[in-house]
């Protein structure tokens, strides 16, 4: 009868450590210093042919931070703790699969981009990547000659949704995980 306490007691002691091991949900975590409430993100500089493509990646940039629900974000940098700004280097659409015919049936879309997570409050650079780099394949299931990134988005507007959107989700995921 007196060794259930003490084995109550070695049971829970032994559970501590499992209890605390660190684990968390992946893409809630964050390595940000605390202070850091309020996020500019100002519209992306486009440095390609690809008309709105600054606009749409902004946008799902901060919907992104938005949901993770710990950020208020705004479009400009003043009266923020940080800054995360982007530059949009280039667009290459490149074909990867072809038909029996000869005709284009899967396209590597990459984009590349120069983005930079600034503190404003400590004035150092967080986080930045000079040439953070993003490649999803699509299929086409229209006929796509030729390999202007325009006529394809063009075509298919869900694809421009899908680069904004996983490019967003990998620029913050690398910016709060700290990878």
């Amino acid at each position: 009868m007196r060794r259930h306490p003490f084995l109550i007691v070695l049971l829970g002691v032994s559970c501590l450590p499992v209890s605390s091991c660190g684990y968390a949900l992946a893409g809630r975590g964050s390595f940000l210093p605390a202070y850091i409430q309020t996020i500019g993100v100002p519209l992306f500089v486009n440095n390609t042919v690809v008309f709105d493509i600054e606009r749409r990646i902004t946008e799902r940039v901060r919907s992104e931070l938005i949901g993770r629900g710990r950020y208020t974000v705004q479009p400009d940098r003043t009266g923020v703790d940080a800054v995360l700004t982007g530059e949009i280097v280039t667009i290459t659409f490149v074909p990867t699969a072809f038909t029996a015919q000869q005709q284009a049936s899967r396209y590597a879309l990459t984009l590349v981009a120069k983005i930079e997570f600034r503190d404003l409050k400590a004035d150092k650079v967080l986080w930045s990547n000079p040439a953070m780099q993003f490649t999803e394949q699509y299929d086409v299931t229209t006929v796509t000659t030729g390999t202007d990134v325009n006529v394809f988005l063009g075509q298919d507007a869900n694809a421009v949704e899908r680069l904004a959107s996983e490019f967003a989700r990998a620029v913050v995921s690398a910016i709060l995980e700290a990878f």
